[in-house]
């Protein structure tokens, strides 16, 4: 693609969203184009497929993120949350999920509940909730990016709780690839699933088009002043000025996006509860590499202090090992991971 098209276009979409904060938008599915026979692009994080409109697949390279509407049925949607409000009141117990709290409420006595779990993580060990990473269109979606060997490296329920006014309820703009110690990235994709309407009031994703484009950058804790929550990290520099897009979506639709597109949320300014639903995929042919030296090495550490905390001894745990422990297969063969 010649360089005064590509800058068309960019000019095209940055007019909509306008600088440097835009206005909610939401990325709907477009309708299927034909292709001139003498049109040859040269895609790199999408893959040949038949599901993709090459609208769809432009709109990804250039932005980094694309959102399917109305993907997940309600009813999926409810059942996953009545699996969450058990989990919450301790009905069942899966082994190996993870509870997590905002840290306003870190060390409150208070029972568990929807009221003080803020995100389940880890999810795979829940057959009920694991069933999202395995819904057939989901999974149709994500081997557009990965291929047809499809590793569910990361579950998460987010559960974003009010602000209480410190600002906690908000999540710094990061590169989720900060996270993995395996490559290559553009095999890598997140879905995200809204389970209700998720706006600017209630803390929608935000995100930096274009930046899956670059490199991963350093990660560090904040300093703001009602505290982060662990293992939330941001970027330590980057263009505050570039152009936002808030994601505006509704219950059922699913934004899909690169590890390296910058991205946050905002704070919960309402009164509820607002939930989505995510894994994160990968190809299972991608490789692990040695995070030791690297600015991921500190993601490294922090899991050790809570792997501590847990065992009530020093850890030793790495980084490879964990994400080999969580890697679940579901589609195709494994190959690497």
């Amino acid at each position: 693609m010649d360089g005064p098209r590509a800058a068309a276009r960019l000019r095209i979409v940055l007019g909509h969203l306008g600088r440097p904060s835009a206005k909610a938008v939401v990325a709907h599915p477009t309708s299927e184009t034909i292709i001139p026979a003498n049109y040859c692009p040269q895609f790199q994080y999408t893959l040949d497929n038949n599901v993709l409109t090459l609208e769809q697949r432009k709109f990804y390279e250039e932005n980094g993120f694309l959102i399917i509407k109305n993907l997940v049925s309600d009813a999926d949607i409810e059942r996953f949350r009545t699996q969450f409000e058990k989990i919450c009141r301790e009905e069942v117990k899966p082994a190996g999920i993870m509870l997590m709290r905002d840290v306003t409420i870190l060390n409150s006595e208070d029972a568990l509940s929807e009221k003080t779990v803020s995100k389940v993580q880890e999810f795979q060990y829940d057959k009920e909730l694991f069933r999202y990473c395995t819904l057939p269109q989901i999974l149709k979606y994500v081997e557009c990016f990965t291929g047809p060997n499809i590793m569910a490296m990361h579950t998460m329920l987010i559960n974003k709780p009010p602000d209480t006014g410190k600002k906690t309820s908000r999540h710094p703009m990061h590169q989720d690839l900060h996270y993995f110690p395996f490559r290559p990235p553009n095999r890598m994709v997140c879905a995200w699933t809204a389970m209700e309407h998720i706006d600017r009031n209630n803390g929608c994703l935000v995100v930096l088009p274009g930046t899956h484009k670059g490199s991963l950058k350093p990660h560090d804790y904040p300093p703001w002043d009602g505290g982060v929550n662990i293992m939330y990290y941001g970027i330590k520099d980057f263009e505050k000025n570039c152009p936002r897009v808030h994601l505006v979506m509704e219950k059922g639709d699913t934004v899909f996006f690169h590890p390296l597109l910058i991205h946050g949320s905002g704070r919960n300014r309402t009164e509820g509860f607002r939930k989505s639903i995510s894994c994160h995929f990968a190809s299972a042919n991608c490789h692990y590499i040695d995070v030791k030296g690297t600015s991921q090495e500190k993601v490294e550490k922090d899991i050790q202090k809570i792997a501590d905390r847990f065992q009530g001894a020093e850890s030793t745990v790495n980084l490879k090992d964990i994400w080999r422990f969580r890697a679940q297969l579901v589609k195709g063969e494994r190959v690497n991971l």
